[in-house]
């Protein structure tokens, strides 16, 4: 069956791993909530986003960053206003911005794709807002190539969850599974999950994350080797 459409995962997949230190980045977001107890809400800001990412591999179910954030600060006592909330969430997401960028392939590859007529769909797992993720791809000019953009803080479940595939299916108006091709460096979100969805599954390695026990459909290095293959499947 010829592909309808290419679903990517966002990190580490379209963007760059980039190793950072997250405690600092969430340093912004502690200090905005109470500067008193700077130190102790970093770290339970680091164990409470922890947690969140380890749900994926349990109950899939999909966080926000304001809930991470209210989490924390009710673990500590604390009573903090929404507003405050948001402002600690902003001084996050901001600290972030220089460390995303977007793989120097992407825009050529995703053109090359809708040039062929493929539809183009992003699923990530996140509890970022949508809008962050809309400016870093509008700014690095990928926005109007993907058809559809599925981000897991909108909706109720998390990759390898069923339920969250079906979502960019639905969004893409792709009745078929098999009629998709996913693309991601998780083995067990990505590919695993769009495997068990019924879509096929090509891993892009990721040297930040183990190996895992799965077997994708195809491994790319880089995305101009998923042309060739995409097109291959016929």
């Amino acid at each position: 069956m010829r592909p309808e459409a290419v679903i990517f995962d966002w990190g580490g997949t379209l963007s760059e791993f980039v190793p950072v230190e997250l405690i600092d980045l969430w340093r912004v977001a502690a200090h905005r909530l109470d500067p008193d107890r700077e130190d102790e809400l970093c770290r339970r800001l680091v164990a409470v986003e922890a947690a969140s990412w380890a749900r994926t591999t349990t109950t899939q179910r999909s966080s926000r960053l304001l809930d991470l954030l209210m989490e924390a600060s009710a673990a500590l006592d604390l009573d903090v206003a929404e507003a405050v909330l948001e402002e600690a969430a902003t001084s996050h997401l901001d600290a972030w911005t220089p460390h995303i960028r977007h793989d120097p392939d992407a825009v050529p590859t995703l053109t090359a794709l809708r040039e062929r007529g493929y539809k183009i769909g992003l699923l990530s797992n996140t509890h970022w807002p949508r809008a962050y993720h809309e400016r870093f791809l509008e700014r690095d000019g990928l926005v109007d190539l993907i058809d559809v953009r599925v981000y897991t803080s909108e909706i109720d479940w998390t990759k390898p969850h069923p339920a969250a595939f079906r979502a960019v299916l639905d969004a893409l108006d792709v009745a078929d599974p098999g009629a998709c091709v996913f693309v991601g460096d998780r083995p067990y979100d990505d590919i695993r999950g769009a495997q068990q969805a019924g879509m096929r599954a090509v891993h892009r390695p990721n040297p930040a994350l183990p190996a895992g026990a799965v077997t994708p459909d195809a491994v790319i290095t880089s995305l101009p080797e998923l042309l060739p293959l995409v097109d291959g499947w016929r």
